[in-house]
């Protein structure tokens, strides 16, 4: 009989800029453990525009701020990474689109999570599997469907 391995957890929220919209700590460790398959130590940073568009221009030479940013540092099974988000274009996107900010925040720290994970969007067959698993994870966690 084989032994099931719990998953542990090691999170580190930090927030870097200040908001009544900013979501607990509580929720974020929810959502993180949702999409999660494996054990995993992670730094989730939330920022404000200018520290986002600076990570986003020197990371990936786009000049602008970014709703989520995946930095992994170890593979699964010991995934070791950092996520940040972007506060002022989360809440701007949730307006946009009709969300709710916790849905939008809770999407994009499963979006996150997956690319932590080696998911990818890239191409079209990719993006199609990603979404999936995004669907099941925030239809779980109570949240609709976020496209």
């Amino acid at each position: 009989m084989s032994k099931k391995r719990n998953k542990a957890l090691s999170l580190t929220v930090q927030y870097a800029c200040n908001d009544q919209a900013l979501p607990l700590r509580a929720k974020l460790r929810r959502w993180v453990t949702a999409a999660l398959k494996c054990s995993a130590e992670v730094t989730l940073r939330i920022v404000d525009a200018e520290e986002g568009r600076s990570l986003n221009r020197d990371y990936r030479g786009k000049d602008y701020p970014t709703n989520v940013l995946s930095f992994p540092y170890a593979p699964p099974p010991e995934l070791a990474g950092d996520l940040v988000l972007c506060l002022p274009v989360v809440l701007a996107e949730a307006e946009a689109q009709g969300k709710t900010a916790e849905a939008h925040f809770a999407h994009l720290v499963v979006h996150g999570m997956l690319h932590l994970q080696g998911c990818d969007h890239e191409r079209d067959d990719q993006a199609k599997l990603m979404e999936a698993k995004e669907r099941e994870i925030l239809a779980r966690l109570g949240y609709p469907d976020p496209y």
